[in-house]
Parts: structure tokens; sequence; C-alpha cells
């Protein structure tokens, strides 16, 4: 048996000890399900095997402490694939979940960009790390879209012929690709490793260029049918005749959204609006939030009407799923403070109080660093089988090849 192939037949104690560092057997025992003696017999053969490490005493109410348990970090590594609308970001995380390489972005456009300048990028960066591609275990690749995250498939963004976009890249790169839709991404990051931890019923927002969300519903991701679930931003709510990029009118995304925030801007400097956007020669999202932050009254104003809109989206949300959490996460949510009062002030109007009484508003701690954990963590979640049989895969191709 090789070393990747006894870690993949571990994968459970891996995953566990991947999300929880550092644990007890016991603590493993807990998150797996497995009993002790099993658990400590599969430690100390990955202690052997050089994947994990002592990591001294936990503390103890009385009798014998019990050790703790690490993954050794540089064994093998994983490459965070991010992507938004506009850009891509990457960067390398290892064993213990900590980002060894800077995050790197590239401006990369999805209507415009072909799947071959993405595929290149990922060479660049990984060749520019530093780190052996041969110690790169898997890639989370996070975008935007309908993505079909069992089939491997982006039906909205970078198309590819007679293939599906994971076979393109994976062929290509020679590293297991894992695919899923930004905004569940966010929501396992955040689950994972945010204040959605432990919490069994969570709707993620996505506040980026469009608005998206992920569901964790009884502490699972959710797909919904064929992985399509969560186009909160396309629920039609305004009568304004403005054409959203769906083909259909009045989504909520055409009021809401940093493309709109962003366009609305635009309009109100050329009509002569006061305003310290009028001193940038390009208006962006990132401009807007930035002197929303120092507190351009324009700036402000636009984000809290966007923000009041969600909150009307939220609150037939809120009557059809009753979360106990909803995070705000995502680019936008750097200016959480300033989403806050509007959302809240739109679901107090517009929900029923006995159902907003039991849902509580929160600001993400993770922000823009959400996506990146949960590419990361997608592929740490297909450990197992799922990674075997791309390795074996590839391994065939590499083969058919030479």
């Amino acid at each position: 048996m090789s070393s990747i192939d006894f870690l993949l037949n571990n994968s459970e104690v891996v995953k566990s000890l991947y999300y929880h560092n550092p644990s007890t057997s016991a603590d493993i025992s807990c998150y797996t399900g497995k009993s002790i003696p099993h658990v400590i017999k599969i430690l100390n053969e990955l202690v052997k095997e050089g994947y994990v490490a002592e990591n001294g005493y936990a503390t103890s109410s009385g009798g014998r402490k019990p050790l703790n348990y690490s993954l050794v970090s540089d064994t093998h590594f994983l490459l965070s694939v991010s992507m938004d609308q506009f850009s891509t970001q990457m960067v390398i995380v290892d064993m213990n979940n900590r980002f060894i390489t800077e995050v790197i972005r590239y401006e990369f456009d999805l209507l415009r960009s072909e799947p071959g300048t993405l595929v290149n990028y990922i060479k660049i960066f990984i060749k520019d790390s530093g780190v052996s591609k041969k110690n790169i275990i898997g890639i989370g690749l996070t975008m935007p879209g309908f993505v079909n995250t069992k089939e491997g498939v982006n039906y909205t963004f970078l198309k590819v012929a007679d293939q599906t976009l994971v076979e393109y890249v994976q062929q290509r790169i020679k590293i297991p690709v894992f695919l899923e839709n930004d905004s569940k991404a966010i929501a396992l990051g955040e689950q994972k490793f945010g204040i959605a931890s432990n919490v069994e019923n969570v709707l993620v927002l996505n506040l980026g260029w469009g608005i998206g969300l992920g569901m964790i519903l009884g502490g699972k991701i959710f797909r919904g049918n064929n992985g399509l679930a969560g186009e909160f931003s396309h629920i039609p709510l305004f009568k304004n005749g403005k054409l959203c990029k769906c083909g259909k009118h009045g989504c909520l995304e055409t009021e809401a959204s940093l493309i709109a925030v962003t366009a609305t801007a635009k309009q109100g400097i050329a009509a002569g609006q006061i305003t310290s956007l009028a001193n940038y020669e390009v208006v962006d999202a990132d401009v807007i939030i930035n002197e929303a932050i120092k507190g351009d009254a324009y700036s402000v104003r636009l984000i809290s009407e966007a923000a009041y809109h969600v909150g009307e989206g939220l609150a037939i949300l809120i009557h059809l799923m009753n979360p106990a959490v909803i995070v705000l996460s995502g680019k936008g949510s750097v200016v959480g403070k300033l989403w806050l009062a509007p959302i809240q002030q739109a679901i107090n109007e517009h929900c029923i109080p006995m159902l907003t009484q039991y849902t509580e508003l929160v600001i993400s701690n993770l922000n823009s660093k959400a996506q990146l954990l949960g590419a990361a963590a997608l592929v740490v979640e297909n450990f197992g089988k799922p990674l075997e049989a791309k390795l074996k895969a590839i391994k065939e191709i590499s083969g058919s090849i030479n």
C-alpha cells in the first residue's frame, strides 16, 4: 500500500484532525462515531507513517491527561482556487489549514476568458509557489454559476467541448480537481471554520458581485436535486423593468448586487452627486466599499439601500427556512456593520415576529477568506473514495499518453 493510499483509507480520522486541530482520541471518536480503541489504533498507524504527530497533553478535570494529536503540516498540500466574476485568487494550504503562500490575484473575466487561461494561471502559480506539484493532493476550484458538483460541470461559465471543466483542468494539471459553486464553498468555509460551526440550520449570504446563498440544513451543505439550489439573487422582487443577466426582469440582483450598486454610483456621479467617489477615474465595488468605510455619505447610502433590499429577500427565506443563524459573508461583508441595520430593518418590517426572534443575523469573522478556506475544505471533504478515483484516472491517462 502506498503512503497516499494509507492516508485515504483512514480519511475520516484525517478529516477530523484537519477540522479540529488538535484533538484527543476521545474527540476524534466523537467526531467520527468510531470506538476509542479503533481510533487509537489508526492514530498510532498514522503517527508511524509520519502523517500525525503527538501534540502535548490536553487539559483534564481529573486523572491521566489525554494526548493531543495533530496532522503533520507538510506531508501534502491543498491548492485553493477562488473565483468571482472578474478575478481569481489562489493560495496553497497545508494540512493544518494554514496558508503557506501569499494569496495571489489574477485578472480573469468569466464572461470573456477561456479555460486554457485558467489552466495557465494555475501552472504559473504552482511554479512560483515553490511547492512541488507531486505534494499537492488536490485542487478546490470554486466559482459563480450553475455548478453541478457531482458532474464537475459549470453550466454558466467556462464551457468545454466534449468534456467537463473538471476533466479539462485535471488532465492538464495532473492533480485531482473538485468543483463547487462559490456561495456553497463560502458556506462550507463558514461551517468548518467560522460562525456557522456547530449550528444545524444556517443561511450564508455571499455578498459579492451578485448575492449568492449557501444553505446548511441539518448540519449539511444543501445543494438541491442537481446542485443548483440557492439562487437567492434571482428571486423576482421588483417591477423595475431592469433586465438581469439571467435573462429575467426584476431580480433581487438588479437592485442589491455590488454590480447594481456600482452602476447606480456611476449614474449619481454623472448627475453631479457630491461624493468622494467622484475623485476616482474608475469606480468599482472595492472603491465604494472603501469610501463607505471612510464615511462617504453617498457610498454609505448606496450600500444601505442595497442592504434593505437584501433584507426584503431574506424575509421570504426566513418564512420558508426558519434558520437559526444568517451569516453575512463574502467580499461585501467587510462593511458588515453597514449592512446589518438596514437588513434587520427590512426583516422586522416584513417578517412575522415569532420567526425573527429565533433567527440571529451575524457578520462573518472570515470575510473574504471564507471562499478560499471553503475551496481547500472541498478537497478534504472528498478524501477517501472520490479522491482515490481521481488519482487513479490521472494515472491511467498519464500512462496512456506515455
